[in-house]
């Protein structure tokens, strides 16, 4: 088996999808193809197949268990009673209208023995399981699958956005201990809850950096083009880190005059959504009982944690610490794409190349590039990213 590189980014806007929900399928093809087109310029591979970071606000979750007797020879655990384990905990009923995305184990028991992380050739007579099940919409999810087949690639593997996140984001420590992870997107916010290790709720809002946009395309009455690039170059999300002198231009467009303005009075519309979005999650993890087992506290990822000072704003509203989660540095990703806005989907090729066999990146020693084995890491979906 080959060594672990990127070979290939490509990057395209989207123009077909609002919130992770495909609204325009050809103009979704066209980002999927500009995307991909661009990776393979830059890799120089003909790519046929890709992973898939499914992400809307349509996703939820739930913890059940499930049990099966141990028949085999001696009554040893054998992989093939995991596997029947992790059967048994998904027959569960849901609605029609909602697909399972993902059955992540967290612990097993054997007999009256729990919190067993691995029971392989354990012995037993009954072995327990309880995972955390993802759904996601039908429609959802079969209209981007629909997308990437009619741009002419096979989806060999799907994976919510979120647990991309977390794997290239997050500490051993920070599960262990219990933490929040959010993924701050353009047109949503997935947050996944950790303790203990493993995931113990997942979910997500309709509310994330076009809204901001949004905001300020309407406050001062500027083209959502312009309104995204002065976030981009001026926004904050915390008044108090802005010097109340400072002042920024806002561009004229037509017949229009470019203007001045103070910096605060543009992250005073920045601000209130910023905290909206944080409240929106707060608030579901009070209902749910989940705050007090987020004791390592917040990490945000996504394209818009690159807003300065999120940092601050969500510290004032979780009242936990509060970092900015970023890529760490693997063989072929330049320095650029070790961004927030990437963590999805460096996160998804490093869970892709652990479920085919490819061993764990090491970045002591680069590969050297080749055509075999490699990787093309693909960011078309700007709902996902600032």
């Amino acid at each position: 088996m080959g060594q672990f590189e990127i070979f290939g980014i490509g990057t395209a806007p989207s123009s077909g999808l609002r919130r992770g929900v495909v609204l325009n399928i050809e103009g979704t093809l066209n980002s999927i193809n500009s995307a991909i087109d661009a990776a393979e310029l830059m890799s120089g591979i003909d790519i046929r197949e890709v992973s898939l970071a499914l992400s809307g606000a349509n996703i939820e979750s739930f913890n059940t268990n499930g049990q099966i007797a141990v028949t085999g020879r001696g009554r040893e655990i054998t992989a093939e009673d995991i596997a029947r384990v992790h059967e048994a905990a998904r027959a569960v009923s849901i609605s029609m209208d909602r697909e399972i995305l993902h059955v992540v184990p967290r612990s097993y028991t054997v007999d009256d023995q729990k919190g067993i992380r691995n029971p392989l050739h354990m012995t037993g007579v009954r072995l327990e399981c309880s995972v955390h099940i993802i759904t996601g919409s039908v429609s959802t999810v079969q209209n981007m699958l629909k997308c990437v087949t009619r741009a002419g690639y096979k989806v060999e593997q799907s994976y919510l956005g979120i647990l991309g996140c977390a794997r290239t984001v997050l500490t051993e420590d920070e599960r262990e201990l219990g933490c929040l992870l959010l993924d701050i997107g353009g047109g949503t916010t997935d947050l996944m809850v950790f303790s203990e290790n493993d995931p113990v709720y997942t979910s997500a809002i309709p509310l994330g950096g076009s809204q901001i946009t949004g905001d300020i395309s309407i406050m001062l009455s500027i083209p959502i083009d312009t309104a995204e690039r002065l976030k981009k170059e001026s926004g904050a999300a915390w008044a108090e880190a802005v010097d109340p002198d400072e002042t920024v231009i806002v561009p004229g467009f037509g017949a229009r005059e470019p203007v001045e303005l103070e910096r605060r009075k543009l992250v005073s519309i920045v601000q209130p959504r910023a905290e909206e979005i944080f409240e929106m999650v707060n608030d579901r993890l009070i209902k749910n009982g989940l705050k007090e087992l987020i004791k390592a506290g917040v990490v945000l990822t996504g394209g818009s944690a690159l807003l300065p000072h999120i940092d601050d704003c969500a510290r004032s509203v979780f009242g936990v610490p509060v970092r900015i989660g970023a890529p760490a540095a693997l063989p072929g990703l330049d320095v650029g794409f070790r961004s927030p806005a990437f963590s999805a989907a460096v996160g998804i090729v490093l869970l892709e190349a652990e479920r085919i066999g490819i061993p764990e990146p090491s970045t002591r020693k680069k590969a050297r590039k080749g055509k075999e084995g490699g990787f093309s890491l693909i960011k078309w979906i700007k709902d996902r990213f600032f």
